[in-house]
């Protein structure tokens, strides 16, 4: 790992050698000082910023995110004795943003390959790009979820920023993404035909309103992701009023909290993005604060990993069959007696199944299970069947 030094500037003096007290999360956490570079030997987390902001299609600054939050989280009390966390630092900006993107990538594909879950706090959204291609990187075909009030498409003519980077993804070849999901789009900044690209492509999409009607029903979708890339802008302004594209109707602060706890909860997640918090926009630190608050209920999550996942052995879960006569087929489901989480599989074809073996069990809630016994057809279900045909 001495090779990730090169592309890091330390934690700033005042919060790396500030004296916390024992009980506080700065006292546990390796950080880059000026006295070096940390040991990243059988750590879990790694947290970096990245203060990049040159693609961002708005006027607000998001560069120094990374260096707002840090005092609000390492301030915050530490009831994670079974995590070991490291503070890599700032990365050093390249000469142009896609030389930023290439660092962040090779950065985190060394990250991932050593099984060390990487925290990006940016920075603007496009860096979720960067995210994709350290998986790409690492060959592994992948799961993304955004929790964004756009889905960021963009046109195909259009050039690549903030609210265009998932267009770069998608027309990618060879592409490495399975599914796309979002949380939290409010139609009236969505165009028609996005939505309409959505569905062709077989994407999951939630309204703000769906989402907060149950927020439980938010997990399973986040459960399904191997990255979540998370737009500060999303949550409304009264409780963030530092988002780049602040907006009056959003998810609440709490609402926030809890998703990133099932983000850390999941054992399929393996990176985490926090874009588009813009610090001169934060006099009072209330942004800053809020998403300090969101990354200790990550960690409260990551805390309560269950170890249950179907994908690496089934028999310890207790299954149910469900037949719907009008696809003539039976739906096989999936419960943890240690979490009480529902999965469901989808028949993988036997030449695809190598390629696809972490996708073939979709979660899902208990709610989809009801469905089923009344006939209806889980939406999850029929999406990840057709992404197999």
């Amino acid at each position: 790992m001495d090779e990730l030094q090169l592309y890091f500037e330390p934690v700033s003096h005042d919060v790396a050698m500030y004296e916390y007290t024992r009980s506080q999360m700065g006292f546990s956490v390796l950080m880059h000082n000026e006295d070096g570079f940390p040991d990243t030997e059988g750590i879990q987390i790694a947290i970096f910023g990245v203060p990049e902001n040159r693609l961002s299609s708005s006027k607000r600054d998001a560069s120094f995110a990374a260096d707002a939050i840090r005092p609000w989280f390492y301030a915050l009390q530490n009831h994670f004795s079974n995590i070991s966390l490291v503070d890599l630092g700032n990365l050093k900006t390249g000469m142009s943003p896609d030389d930023t993107i290439e660092a962040v990538s090779e950065v985190m594909s060394v990250l991932l390959k050593d099984n060390i879950l990487p925290v990006v706090i940016g920075g603007s959204q496009d860096l979720t790009f960067a995210q994709y291609l350290a998986y790409e990187k690492c060959g592994r075909i992948i799961n993304m979820l955004s929790v964004d009030s756009r889905f960021d498409i963009g046109k195909n003519d259009e050039p690549f920023h903030s609210q265009s980077w998932l267009n770069r993804i998608i027309f990618r070849d060879p592409n490495f993404l399975f599914n796309f999901s979002n949380l939290g789009f409010q139609t009236y900044l969505v165009e028609q035909e996005a939505i309409a690209l959505m569905k062709k492509l077989y994407f999951d999409f939630t309204r703000l309103g769906m989402a907060k009607n149950d927020m439980t029903e938010t997990e399973p979708l986040i459960r399904n992701a191997d990255v979540v890339s998370f737009d500060m802008s999303s949550i409304r302004m009264s409780d963030s009023p530092a988002g780049a594209t602040p907006s009056p109707n959003g998810f609440y602060g709490e609402d926030a909290c809890q998703m990133m706890r099932y983000a850390g909860m999941s054992e399929k997640l393996s990176s985490l993005g926090l874009f588009e918090l813009c610090p001169v926009n934060d006099p009072d630190g209330h942004s800053a604060h809020l998403a300090a608050q969101m990354l200790w209920y990550f960690l409260d999550g990551f805390a309560g990993r269950k170890g249950d996942d179907p994908h690496m052995n089934k028999s310890t879960f207790i299954k149910y069959i469900v037949s719907i006569h009008d696809i003539q087929t039976d739906i096989s489901f999936y419960r943890s007696p240690i979490s009480d989480r529902w999965w469901m599989e989808v028949p993988c074809p036997k030449k695809l199944f190598s390629k696809f073996e972490r996708h073939y069990m979709v979660p899902c809630s208990y709610k989809d299970y009801q469905e089923a016994l009344q006939e209806h057809l889980p939406d999850r279900w029929w999406q990840t069947f057709q992404k197999f045909m």
